[in-house]
This record gives structure tokens, C-alpha cells and sequence, in this order.
């Protein structure tokens, strides 16, 4: 798969601007990397819309996910 660099470039500062308007979700997601990372942990996602319209849903992890999620942290440090 070929990444335009470009687009690697605005996504990084786009991922920067998104750490500063939320700096408490990177901690969390560090958090669930060193601690929770593991198969069979169960992740819940709530959304709430203005309106008050809820969306739920979770997984729960495999092997291929925590993999996964590994390289995207990986991305980062690069």
C-alpha cells in the first residue's frame, strides 16, 4: 500500500492538534496498552450525540487486534 506523504504529513499534524484539544486520550490509550492489551479484554464504546441519541457498541480482543494496535502505536513513535 502506498502512503502519500503529503497526506502522512497533514494527518500527523491533524493527530497533534487533536492531542491538544483532548489531552487526556492519549494517557488513556497508553494506559490500555500497558495494562489491558491482552485477548479476550472487552472494550465498550458509548457515543452521545447533542441531541441525547446514544450508539453503543464493544469488542473483544484478538490476537490480530492487539497486533494491529501495536503498529499504530508503533506509527506514532516514528
Amino acid at each position: 500500500m502506498n502512503m502519500n506523504p503529503m497526506l502522512l504529513m497533514q494527518l500527523q499534524q491533524r493527530f497533534s492538534l487533536f492531542s491538544q484539544d483532548h489531552p487526556k486520550v492519549l494517557p488513556f490509550f497508553r494506559a490500555i496498552g500497558s495494562n489491558a492489551m491482552q485477548e479476550g479484554t472487552i472494550i465498550d464504546i458509548k457515543v452521545t450525540t447533542p441531541d441525547g441519541k446514544t450508539l453503543e457498541s464493544n469488542i473483544k480482543l484478538t490476537a490480530n487486534d492487539i497486533e494491529t494496535a501495536r503498529m499504530m502505536m508503533n506509527m506514532n513513535n516514528q
